[in-house]
């Protein structure tokens, strides 16, 4: 299997300043972040975010980076978790001009370029669609010509990140996107409902003789759910390329 090549810098922990914050849906957040001698990252890569107490205590999380590697700022979607350490304070007391230590960027296995080609199947359970959001900016950013595909699932349409940016996206632009909505669906609704299944993955494509990169994030339950349907479908395993999240006190 071909080998990423991803910039080797150091891995250490910066000061990044707070540009604004955007209110993505009800319980989460996109916090934009100015970050000095930012050494610059692939699309799928995370972060470390480590928060300090006045009495010395430090909390710290993973979170994957929403912008594109184009990009001047560096964005990073936070979904609040109502009893968690970390991601009440950065959707709900976090102020433009605020300091936050960050540490990046890590990962060089869920990571995609333009240069990798395709094409893509992008399947997101929820918040997983963060990094792959970023492989979709990247994609848009140097006006590839590589065939994207999006499977998009999420409890209401309420819930689903960047709504409007989804919606620009179109064939033109080489990305195609769905949907499938697991609880509520507004009126005249056109998209999938229910579970992310083998049908629905038939649907969407490529099929497997078209040897697509094929990334899923999401919550545990849900990747291991449709990385068997892939598999059942008649992809290799080694195409699948998986992140995983799960409880973590937030």
């Amino acid at each position: 299997m071909e080998r990423l090549s991803i910039p080797r810098a150091p891995i250490v922990w910066r000061l990044a300043a707070v540009r604004e914050s955007i209110a993505e849906n009800a319980h989460a957040k996109t916090i934009v972040l100015d970050v000095p001698d930012w050494p610059g990252h692939v699309a799928g890569q995370h972060v470390d975010v480590r928060l300090t107490a006045e009495d010395g205590y430090q909390a710290q999380r993973s979170y994957s980076i929403a912008s594109a590697p184009e990009d001047a700022q560096l964005a990073l979607t936070v979904e609040r978790i109502d009893d968690g350490e970390v991601s009440p304070y950065l959707t709900e007391e976090l102020r433009p001009g605020d300091e936050l230590e960050i540490r990046g960027p890590i990962g060089g296995h869920f990571t995609w370029r333009v240069q990798d080609r395709g094409p893509l199947l992008l399947v997101a359970g929820g918040s997983g669609l963060v990094p792959l959001m970023a492989m979709l900016r990247h994609h848009r950013a140097q006006d590839s010509s590589v065939e994207a595909r999006l499977l998009l699932s999420a409890r209401a349409w309420d819930d689903v990140l960047y709504r409007d940016e989804l919606s620009r996206l179109g064939a033109s632009d080489g990305i195609q996107t769905h949907f499938t909505l697991t609880r509520s669906h507004p009126d005249c609704w056109t998209g999938f409902s229910g579970r992310v299944d083998a049908e629905m993955l038939t649907t969407v494509g490529p099929p497997p003789d078209e040897r697509p990169r094929i990334y899923v994030c999401g919550p545990t339950a849900f990747v291991e759910h449709a990385a068997d349907l892939l598999i059942d479908l008649g992809h290799p395993p080694q195409a699948i390329r998986a992140e995983r999240f799960g409880p973590t006190g937030g």
